[in-house]
């Protein structure tokens, strides 16, 4: 806090008019930094459109070039079958039959058409007579006769002299025996059929998509314009960029109608064919500019208001001046009274950071203050208190409190875990009497809290055994009682007591008794196995096991269990009259669900019935009646 009261102070000193050129500057950064931010969002539409575009070139090319691949490969099967059977007779009739089935197997083929060497129909897959037709006028056919060339050629767009209907050709010369023109093998795709495949994508009311031959011919293009099919745009801006790459987008203004066009183009590999796809600049960028002008205009209204602001601001920064000084003069004397204190004394903004550590955190945390200011003031804090500290922290925060104390655990830095007790207290800032932070002052309380919980085990635990002791028995029970009840569970206790033990102390001695009482012990504890359970000496060498949650069938198991386990010490007792080891005798005593008016004087009561009746029957074993109640007499259960 120190260092932000300097700044500030520091603040207060600068000339009005500097404090004026801040402004304007911030405010002409806002705007710049504002304008440059929309610019990134047009580019990033554009960028979005330009991708979009290449996809769908891409992919429409690829469904023309499979268009055209299809057409050739019937054109493959028909030369092959021409220049192979075409002399036998009847070839004509068997061709126009092959044609037909071709079509038949290909919807998107207008027809098929074979022409003899001077031009003539040979046969069509059309139903019209083919008798003085004559196509040696057109340019596929004129190309074929001038070249030696086998492979397929797109021809430019032409008007169906069987049909009339627009029509893109695919052609293959075909060649006599000696290698000589045989004539023509020719299959058309209506231009429509492109033009309908090209409706179905939404490129705007300004966006067309076009099909193209290598040289420039226009095939086929949505929106549909008669004018323009077959003309040649080899001299275009956008076809200057076609020539030189396979693919790329390139922005130009259409020479059909002066619009300017985000467009993309993709140049098929095996054929040629080149598609663009086409976005009307305006229209990419409109929704964009709609929203830009709606944020400009936001951000120029936010930017008028901090002008405003930093006016007033500017203006109260004088009356200021005075007060900066009061708070200044009391932040000397905090840390004139901070540093001569032995606790720790430290400053906290709500945000966790320490903005002042007193030198007695050297002796309390084993850090130098100018280790910790800049740091989080929970750091170190043991996660098993964090939820209680930042409750606490919150309280207040909110201004629910205005002060607290709380011990935790923490880390030192050389000798580990300590306890630290803090007093927390508000501060508030002076001019509008807002919470803006905490002062805490702490200390060590490590030894106090060793001494508290060493306090607390002598007053629940027997010192020679380690189990419970008699009155923290009594606590649990009362308590697992009330549980048992609310809940409708059954609970068991078992009073367990070592036989002959006087005898064997003094056979063996006391020390030697002692022994044998702690290995009775880890016998018994190791049968509390759930946290409802507790093990505890109940006086001399009489031990006590509470069962939470457990009938007298299952009471019974574990009594066995242990008098076996017991047994099993092989502990010697020559004074034992059931025995030549160490035994004990067992009592078993159940509140059964439903025993609502049962207490634990009760439950006490039966199961010291119980060991009696242990002893009377022989000692080392294990004995209890049904469950407790007024009427009901001790049973014996020998153990054989």
């Amino acid at each position: 806090m120190t260092t932000t009261t300097s700044h500030y102070a520091h603040t207060m000193n600068w000339p009005t008019h500097a404090m004026r050129v801040l402004l304007v500057v911030v405010c002409v950064t806002i705007i710049g930094l504002s304008w440059y931010r929309e610019a990134q969002i047009r580019d990033a539409d554009i960028r979005l459109a330009e991708t979009e575009a290449s996809n769908l070139a891409r992919s429409l090319v690829q469904q023309a070039e499979d268009s055209v691949e299809l057409v050739d490969n019937a054109l493959i099967g028909i030369a092959h079958w021409l220049e192979n059977f075409g002399d036998r007779p009847n070839a004509v009739k068997h061709l126009q039959e092959l044609l037909y089935l071709r079509k038949s197997t290909i919807p998107r083929l207008r027809g098929l058409f074979v022409y003899g060497a001077d031009g003539s129909w040979i046969a069509t897959s059309e139903t019209e007579n083919i008798v003085g037709h004559n196509n040696s006028d057109r340019d596929y056919f004129r190309q074929h006769r001038a070249s030696n060339d086998r492979g397929p050629l797109i021809g430019v767009p032409v008007r169906s002299r069987s049909g009339g209907q627009w029509i893109i050709t695919v052609s293959r010369r075909l060649n006599t025996p000696d290698g000589q023109f045989a004539g023509v093998a020719l299959a058309s795709l209506d231009v429509t059929y492109f033009v309908e495949k090209f409706q179905a994508f939404d490129v705007g009311t300004q966006g067309s998509l076009a099909l193209l031959r290598n040289d420039g011919s226009l095939l086929a293009r949505h929106p549909f314009d008669e004018q323009a099919i077959g003309r040649n745009f080899t001299n275009s801006p956008f076809f200057r960029h076609v020539s030189a790459d396979n693919s790329g987008v390139v922005h130009f203004r259409s020479i059909l109608d002066d619009v300017v066009r985000i467009s993309a183009y993709h140049r098929s590999t095996k054929n040629g064919l080149v598609m663009l796809v086409a976005r009307g600049y305006e229209e990419v960028i409109a929704p964009w500019r709609a929203e830009a002008m709606w944020r400009m205009s936001m951000v120029g209204a936010l930017t008028a208001i901090i002008g405003i602001m930093g006016m007033l601001m500017i203006r109260e920064l004088n009356s200021r001046q005075r007060l900066l000084s009061a708070v200044m003069a009391r932040e000397t004397e905090f840390r004139l009274l901070a540093e001569a204190s032995n606790d720790m004394v430290t400053r906290i903004d709500f945000d966790g950071t320490l903005t002042y550590v007193s030198p007695a955190s050297l002796r309390v945390l084993g850090w130098a203050p100018d280790a910790l200011v800049g740091g989080h003031a929970l750091a170190g804090l043991d996660t098993g208190d964090r939820t209680a500290v930042e409750a606490l922290v919150a309280k207040l925060r909110r201004g629910e409190i205005s002060q607290a104390m709380i011990a935790y655990r923490t880390r030192h830095r050389t000798t580990g875990t300590v306890w630290l007790e803090s007093s927390l207290s508000v501060t508030r800032d002076p001019s509008s009497g807002r919470v803006n932070g905490v002062v805490a002052i702490s200390r060590d309380v490590t030894e106090h809290k060793q001494l508290e919980g060493h306090l607390s085990r002598l007053a629940t635990l027997d010192g020679l055994t380690g189990l419970a002791n008699r009155r923290f028995l009594d606590d649990r029970a009362e308590r697992e009682m009330q549980l048992a009840r609310r809940a409708d569970h059954p609970i068991s206790l078992l009073l367990i007591d070592a036989d002959h033990f006087k005898a064997f102390n003094d056979t063996y001695g006391h020390l030697a008794g002692d022994h044998c009482l702690q290995q009775i012990a880890a016998v018994i504890q190791g049968h509390a196995t759930r946290p409802g359970d507790l093990a505890a000496r109940y006086g001399g060498e009489e031990f006590a096991l509470l069962l939470a949650e457990t009938d007298r069938a299952g009471a019974h198991v574990v009594a066995d269990r242990i008098r076996h386990g017991i047994e099993e010490l092989a502990l010697p007792h020559s004074g034992n009259s059931a025995s030549e080891f160490v035994t004990v005798s067992i009592g078993v005593a159940t509140v059964p669900p439903g025993m609502s008016t049962s207490t634990v004087k009760d439950l006490v009561r039966l199961a010291d019935h119980a060991l009696y009746a242990a002893k009377d029957a022989g000692r080392n074993r294990v004995s209890g009646p049904l469950s407790v109640a007024p009427t009901t007499q001790p049973e014996q259960t020998p153990v054989a």
